[in-house]
């Protein structure tokens, strides 16, 4: 029994704030959750790291502050401190963490990044509503029956995610069915059609559409005072400069699809190998786009957070989900 005791003490399932995190509670200011598989499993070393700054800088200059969400040594960590975020963009075979990995990872005492699924369970377990990514995962092209966790999350998940869209990899007319079908509003900021990721545009017409941060943060307000329990999609499309037409995209995309397939990829494995394909592809256009829409939708999401933290103004009422 003793025994039993000592290993049960051994498992931490509670939620570590950062420094920064509890002052800006204390404080009363926004807060924006950050996925880490963008730093684990994303981008190269040293570009990593590098961009994971840069995010956190750009919440902060916005008026927000930064949580960054990972598994460090088998604990949850809602903001890391700048020791660890360095740590975390070396650590040698991180695992790659969806909500079906938290229990895993904890009782083994692992380290990885978290998904948009994972980063979206934890942030509104710890009473963040806005969230900060690159890219939704979905419906994958070509395998229908394999869907990210991300969707099923987000259909039970209050918080709201700005993002540049889906990963232009996948089945975005499928994807948008599906969050149809489970009743997740998909808005354009500023735009009537779906973004594709690296491209501006679709062909996807969207139904809503938000053209600042105070319309968004109402829509999100109104939403969640009706007692939906369902998450918000703001679709921010890359800036113009950085945008790689669609077509060109596509292309790469396909040839990428077609090695996956001679190579026998599949599983959580299937992105990250499309998305380092198309980046050789495009000789690191892909890349480049992917950063500056991240900083983009960081600098969105703080606004967003600013204008709904108004909104807000307690903890205990009908809009805080545990």
């Amino acid at each position: 029994m003793n025994h039993l005791s000592e290993y049960q003490n051994k498992i931490n399932t509670k939620i570590i704030e950062s420094a920064a995190v509890r002052q800006a509670r204390a404080l009363a200011l926004p807060i924006v959750a950050l996925e880490s598989t963008v730093i684990t499993h994303g981008l190269p070393q040293g570009e990593n790291l590098k961009l994971a700054k840069a995010m956190e800088a750009t919440v902060e200059e916005n008026g927000a502050t930064p949580a960054t969400i990972a598994v460090i040594d088998g604990s949850i960590r809602l903001g890391l401190a700048a020791e660890e975020l360095d740590a975390l963009a070396v650590y040698p075979n991180p695992r790659k963490i969806s909500t079906r990995d938290f229990g895993i990872s904890l009782a083994q005492g692992l380290t990885g990044g978290t998904t948009v699924a994972a980063t979206a369970y934890i942030a509104q377990k710890s009473g963040l509503r806005v969230f900060a990514t690159g890219g939704i995962g979905g419906v994958h092209r070509q395998a229908p029956f394999d869907v990210s966790a991300d969707l099923s999350q987000l259909a039970k998940t209050p918080i709201l995610v700005v993002c540049a869209g889906m990963k232009s990899i996948l089945d975005l007319p499928a994807t948008m069915e599906y969050l149809e079908t489970q009743g997740v509003p998909v808005i354009g900021y500023q735009t009537d059609e779906l973004p594709a990721f690296y491209s501006r545009q679709s062909g996807i017409r969207l139904n809503q559409r938000a053209d600042s941060p105070q319309d968004v943060a109402r829509i999100a307000y109104a939403h969640w005072a009706l007692g939906f329990r369902q998450g918000l999609i703001l679709t921010v499309p890359v800036p113009e400069k950085d945008a790689i037409p669609r077509e060109e995209m596509e292309s790469w995309i396909n040839a990428a699809l077609e090695q996956a397939q001679k190579e026998g990829v599949h599983g959580n494995a299937v992105t990250p190998y499309l998305l380092d394909k198309v980046s050789q592809l495009s000789e690191g256009r892909s890349m480049q786009s992917n950063i500056a829409l991240l900083l983009n939708n960081a600098a969105v999401a703080s606004q967003v957070a600013l204008e709904l933290q108004g909104l807000l103004q307690y903890e205990n009422g009908p809009f805080y989900y545990s």
